[in-house]
Parts: C-alpha cells; structure tokens; sequence
C-alpha cells in the first residue's frame, strides 16, 4: 500500500501551468501526465482558440496543405516526431521505409525542376545545376567555423559573397553569361533565407552556423495534413486541461500567493490572463514563440527576466517565412516536375537589394513547389518568401497578390496569355499576435549560449530545496534542433523530465511503505 506524503521540498501533487499549446506544450503536459504519478494537476493555457502553434494544416477547397510545419526534417529513430507520427499510424509506407530512414541528404532534395529567366527563357539544366552544387558547396563550407578562435567574417551571408567574388574571376565566360550565373545563384540565397527563417543571410552569424544539427532520413510529410499530430497529443490528454483563448497577460515568480480554497495551500508562481483571471502554480512552463517574447518580454514577467536572458532574447534571431499556395485550372508545367524558379536577371547576390518593397517584393518568392501527387492535390504550387517581403506581401489584398504573381508566371514562361490561378491561401505569420514571425535563428552577436541561457530555469540560484519556477520551451530552446518540430517536442519533454528529475529525488526512501 502506498501513502501519499508531502516531500518536505515540495507537495506530493505540484501543480504545473505550461503557457502555449504547441508542439512543446502538448508534449511536456502528456510527459507529466503518463510519465510521472506525481504530476496530476497540469493545466495548458493556450492564447488561441486552437492547439498546434505554428502546426497548422489548412484547405484549399478541399485540399489539405500546410500553413506553417511542412516536412518532417530528418525522418529516423533519434526523430521524435518521426517516432510519434508512425506511432499513430500517421504516415504512408513510403516515409516509413527503412532506406528512406538511412539517407544522408540534409533535407529534401527536389527532383526535375523548371527554373525560367525573367525574360522568358527556360534555362539549361546545366548552368542552374552547376550554380546549386557551388552554392552547396560553399555552405557546407561556412559550417566548419564553429570551434574556430576568429571567424573571417561576421555573417554566413558576407561569407558566401567573398567565395563568389573569387570565382566569379575563375569564370571564363562573358559578361552576360556571368550575370545569369549570377542571378541563379541568388535564387539558391533566397531559398536559404526561407530555410533559416531570416530576411538575409547577412544576419545569419556565420561562427555557430553549422551547429544546428541535421538528422538523417529522406524529409516526409503528413499525408493526411500535420495537425493529425496534433489532434492525437490532444486525445492523448485528459479532457478539459487545455484551456483555451487564454492569452497569459503576466507571469508573477519569485513571490507567495495564498489559495485559501480548496488547498490552503502557498504557491510560488501566479499566473494573470488577459482577460483577469488569475492561476496559480507551483511551477510554470512557458512555451511562447521567441517572436512573441521579442515584442513582450518587459512586461510578460514580474520581477523581470534576468538581464542576461533578456539579452538573449534580443539577440536571437527570429524571421518571417510564409507560404503562398496557388491552385490552377491546368498545370502549365511538365506532370514530373517538382519545383519552378525565376532568376531576375537585374539580380545579384553581391549587389545591393531594392528596398522598393512595393515594385519587387514577388521577386523574393524563392520557388514554387508543385505538390505531389496530382491524384492528392490537383494542380496546387506552393511558394516560400522570407524575411521584410514577407511581411509586406501579409499586407496585401489576395488579388494584388494573385494579379503580381500571375505576371510573374507570364513573364517566366513567355506566354502572356497564361491564366491566372484559380485560388489562393496563404500564411501571414508575422501577422500572427501570439507568433509574430515563424522560427529563431543565430543571429550576428549571438550564439548556441544565448539558446542555453534562454532555456535556462527560474530563479537561477534553483537548488534541490529550492525548485524551478519558470521553465522555457520552444524550438527556440533547442541548441541544434532550433527551427523544427522535433526540436520543440523535445524542449517540452526537456522540461517536463527536469520537473519529474526534481520529484523522484525529493522522494523518501521511506514515503511508501
């Protein structure tokens, strides 16, 4: 038989609040709830009216595509969301083969592509090939600074533009030829720029670069939509502990509030929703995206954050990468292709970029994926634009982006009478109040230790007779997993481990008889 008996450094049953109902969020609160008897009271105030966070599955008609996560990156055993997603049966057969699980390619490599000049030519498989293998290259390159003493220069961006100025005077071709080149490698910049969720690659620090870490499989995606995760995490929990349209206005720490019904009980953490209603807690895990605390972070606490966290949260990057699908009557390209580009030939990436948002932001569009299969999807593109772009194309009206972008395709293609598509949906997380941008990044004059002294617990001085208050999750948190969805399912499960640590050592060896 077993008695219940409060630990003297803590209650037998805390109570936890975890802020944010996303990919950590939902993970910490089923970690506490299956993986430890001590966790009980766990409550997820979540700001929305919906669970997922940046999971976000919408419809085109009636086509289901991704608003936010859209592969899961590095399908394999150490994937947490890969295990969780074949757990629940969510995945085809194709993901869940053993080869794909194996393949060492850093992603998604796309198969046949059709990448036009802007004015109107389809370009030599060759030329764009040979620009992508450079670039790669080059990248690959400007991850090898990590344990060096002094970086060349600050930015992965500046990096990759003094390689290409030396072989630029390798080139044996003509001027003309050199701009092209030119203007495709700068397609390949884009697209890094929507990778790392960041206006430039400029602002990306060039010495922690290659720490974020890529896993190996070849990228999969839900058939069924990514929020199936989502609903399942939900279903895993007991009904009635996510709490939702629960924007959290303070998180009170480091103080004593009474709960004179039904407990009687003191707790440390008190947590006041913008609506007035007030929590309290033992412990509290707060999942918010960076984006948010960015904006946030002075008043969302009391006593305010460290000055070393805050700095943290200044430093890191946090960008705007969105999606723009495009649903046509008829394709006009070939039924195996995979992705479309347009390398603007006035553009370089060693030139200065238009700042005229207004007459050039489509150009940031950094290709177009055509989603497969067609028996699935139909005739569906899907366009990835990152950084200040982004954000001006949220502010526009879905004809004046449909109208620009079927101009674009007119213009690529050569052929003027190409119809427009049919229908639009698009993201606009920079518009998101709760989001406001889509992922972190290491940013210049800031490193993997502002990842780990984001994550790191409150108060700072925690002690085995002095447990954490507030806890952080969040990919943000993951110091080679930032960015994904596995990264944030294991910062929540992180915490939610540190919390359990905390309970079973406290145990007596004579607590149960």
């Amino acid at each position: 038989m077993e008695l219940a008996r409060a630990s003297p450094r803590g209650p037998a049953r805390p109570r936890v609040l975890i802020v944010g109902a996303g990919l950590a969020g939902l993970g910490a609160a089923q970690r506490l709830l299956q993986g430890s008897r001590h966790f009980a009271d766990v409550r997820v105030l979540e700001a929305s009216g919906r669970a997922g966070g940046r999971i976000r599955s919408g419809k085109l008609r009636n086509k289901v595509v991704e608003m936010g996560a859209h592969w899961i990156h590095g399908p394999c055993r150490e994937n947490p969301v890969f295990q969780l997603a074949s757990k629940y049966g969510l995945l085809d057969d194709d993901a869940l083969a053993e080869e794909n699980q194996q393949v060492e390619v850093g992603g998604h490599p796309l198969g046949p592509s059709a990448c036009y000049s802007s004015s109107g030519q389809l370009l030599s498989h060759d030329i764009v090939g040979s620009m992508g293998v450079l670039f790669f290259t080059l990248l690959e390159e400007s991850r090898e600074f990590l344990h060096v003493a002094k970086v060349p220069v600050p930015s992965v961006g500046e990096y990759l533009k003094e390689a290409i100025v030396q072989r630029v005077k390798e080139w044996p071709d003509d001027e003309e030829t050199k701009r092209l080149k030119l203007a495709i490698l700068n397609i390949f910049f884009k697209l890094e720029c929507c990778v790392s969720g960041t206006h430039s690659l400029d602002l990306v620090a060039l010495g922690p670069f290659g720490e974020y870490t890529m896993l190996p499989g070849l990228d999969c995606t839900f058939p069924n939509g990514y929020e199936g995760l989502t609903e399942c995490l939900m279903a895993s929990l007991p009904k009635g502990i996510v709490l939702f349209d629960k924007q959290v206005k303070t998180v009170n720490w480091e103080s004593s509030y009474l709960e004179e019904a039904p407990t009687g009980r003191n707790f440390s953490v008190q947590v006041e929703c913008e609506d007035g209603e007030k929590f309290l807690a033992d412990h509290v895990i707060v999942t918010v995206p960076l984006g948010f605390l960015k904006e946030h972070q002075e008043s969302f606490f009391y006593p305010p954050l460290p000055p070393q966290k805050m700095a943290a949260i200044r430093q890191l990057g946090f960008g705007t990468n969105n999606k723009i699908f495009l649903e046509f009557e008829q394709p006009f390209w070939k039924p195996d292709c995979q992705m479309l580009e347009v390398a603007w030939e006035d553009e370089s990436p060693l030139a200065e970029p238009s700042t005229d948002l207004e007459a050039t932001w489509f150009q940031k569009v950094a290709g177009f994926i055509v989603l497969h299969p067609a028996e699935r999807y139909g005739h569906i593109l899907c366009g990835f634009i990152a950084g200040k772009e982004a954000e001006f194309m949220e502010t526009l009206t879905d004809a004046e982006v449909l109208s620009a972008l079927t101009q674009v395709f007119r213009r690529a293609t050569g052929n003027p009478q190409l119809g427009p598509p049919k229908n639009i949906l698009r993201s606009k997380w920079h518009s998101e109040p709760h989001t406001k941008g889509s992922y972190s990044y290491v940013a210049i004059g800031s490193s993997g230790d502002d990842i780990d002294v984001l994550a790191q617990p409150l108060p700072e001085d925690t002690s085995d007779s002095k447990p954490p208050q507030v806890l952080f999750a969040g990919e943000a948190t993951h110091r080679t997993f930032y960015s994904t969805t596995h990264g944030a399912l294991l910062s929540g499960w992180r915490e939610a481990n540190r919390l359990i640590h905390i309970y079973n050592m406290s145990e007596s060896p004579h607590s149960a008889l």
